[in-house]
């Protein structure tokens, strides 16, 4: 059959006349449009539901590729580097040690207090209060709170201030509250201020 006859064929095909339940009956040529349509379904099914889903995938896969190989990289730098980690590692473990060094025990807190009164009455001042309050404990080191309220000039409050900051004993200073006050006639200035001083957290717990 030519083209030609097969085209004249479809022509004279009436829809209406094929029967759904029987379609071996069906026109050659309206075979095979219909076996080309369902081609294409199918093949619309299949990417829509599968080759679609391996495309995630695999989009997927490029991405972790990507985090994967900066990863590498990373390590690599890191392992070409090894050694001298190691050799800042132990430069900090001295420099911690050291540190240490200057936190004291709770055997010398008693002295630090000592050291602080000596100071402040070296300075010039009145203390009014000076007591220690409840220790606070972080993972490395333990603070110990150490109200102080002390009277007197603006300049011997100076003086106490940096004399407390020099002690060999690491001490900070926080929460300075500066109001007038008189003692005696005198106009001078009331200071409150919490010194902290720290000890090492030998257990690294927190409370």
């Amino acid at each position: 059959m030519s083209l030609s006859e097969s085209l004249e064929g479809f022509r004279k095909i009436d829809l209406n006349d094929l029967d759904f339940n029987n379609i071996g009956s069906w026109p050659p040529a309206i075979k095979i449009i219909a076996g080309f349509v369902l081609f294409l379904v199918v093949m619309g099914l299949g990417y829509n539901f599968h080759l679609k889903d391996l495309q995630a995938q695999l989009d997927v896969q490029r991405s972790q590729e990507v985090s994967l190989k900066e990863q590498f990289s990373t390590k690599a730098y890191q392992a070409a580097n090894l050694d001298a980690y190691k050799e800042q590692m132990q430069e900090m473990e001295v420099s911690f040690g050291a540190l240490l060094k200057q936190l004291p025990s709770d055997t010398e807190v008693p002295g630090l207090l000592e050291d602080i009164t000596r100071t402040g009455l070296g300075s010039g001042l009145e203390f009014e209060e000076i007591k220690l309050l409840p220790e606070a404990a972080q993972q490395f080191y333990i603070e110990l709170p150490i109200q102080i309220k002390v009277v007197g000039a603006y300049h011997d409050l100076a003086t106490f201030v940096s004399g407390v900051a020099s002690l060999p004993r690491i001490v900070t200073l926080h929460d300075f509250d500066l109001v007038p006050a008189e003692v005696d006639g005198v106009s001078t200035l009331r200071m409150s201020i919490l010194a902290k001083t720290y000890r090492y957290n030998d257990k690294g717990e927190t409370k």
